[in-house]
C-alpha cells in the first residue's frame, strides 16, 4: 500500500534552499498528514462500527488561543505547539491500545504509525522553517500520557477517547495545512530567502 512505505514524502528540505521550496515542502508535508489523519478515523469508524455522522461528546483536547492580529510567523508557532500536544496524544492512543489489546497488525495500526511518524516529521519540518538563534522549538510529544481516559474506565471509555483524540488529529492536521499554505503563499511569492 502506497500511503505505509517507509519513505516520508517531503524528506529532502535540504534540497529546497529558499523559503518559498521549504515551505511548500512543510506545506505538502501537512496535507498528506491531513489526508492520512482522516483515513485513520475512517478507519477507526469501521473497525469500532461508529456511524460516520456520530461525535462524541467534550470540547477539544488541544486547545490554543491565538490573538485574530497574530502574524503568520506567530500562528506557525502556535501551531508547532498544538502539533506537539498531537504527538503526545497519538503516542498515548498507541500505548494505551497496546495495553489494552496487545500491539496488532491490520490497516488502523499501520496507519496509525504512519501518521506518528508523519506529525514527527512535520514537527521537524516546521522546527527547521521557524527556528532561530532566539526561537527554540522543541519536536517531542508535549503529553505525559498520565490522565485517566476522561476520568473514565473501560475499553469503552478507551474507544471513546481514541475517536475524540483522532477527530482532534483530523482539526489540527487541516488547522496546519491552512495555516502553512499562508506562510507559503507570502514567503513563496514575495521572499527567496
Amino acid at each position: 500500500m502506497a500511503e505505509q512505505q517507509e519513505h516520508i514524502p517531503g524528506d529532502e528540505p535540504e534540497q529546497a534552499g529558499s523559503g518559498a521550496g521549504r515551505t511548500g515542502s512543510a506545506l505538502a508535508v501537512a496535507r498528506l498528514l491531513h489526508r492520512e489523519c482522516t483515513h485513520l478515523l475512517q478507519l477507526f469508524r469501521e473497525k469500532e462500527s461508529f456511524s460516520k455522522d456520530y461525535t462524541p461528546d467534550g470540547g477539544r483536547i488541544v486547545s490554543l488561543s491565538a490573538d485574530s492580529e497574530s502574524s503568520t510567523v506567530e500562528q506557525v508557532l502556535l501551531l508547532h505547539s498544538a502539533l506537539r500536544q498531537c504527538l503526545g496524544l497519538i503516542h498515548c492512543v498507541i500505548a494505551k491500545e497496546e495495553e489494552e489489546w496487545g500491539e496488532l497488525e491490520g490497516d488502523y495500526e499501520s496507519m496509525r504509525k504512519n501518521v506518528r511518524q508523519r506529525l514527527e516529521y512535520l514537527l521537524h519540518t516546521t522546527k527547521a522553517l521557524m527556528e532561530t538563534d532566539k526561537t527554540i522549538l522543541e519536536v517531542t510529544p508535549d503529553h505525559q500520557c498520565t490522565e485517566e481516559v476522561d476520568g473514565l474506565a473501560g475499553v469503552f471509555a478507551l474507544k471513546m477517547w481514541t475517536y475524540r483524540v483522532l477527530l482532534e488529529l483530523v482539526h489540527w492536521a487541516d488547522h496546519a495545512a491552512q495555516t502553512l499554505h499562508k506562510l507559503h503563499s507570502e514567503t513563496g511569492e514575495e521572499n527567496d530567502n
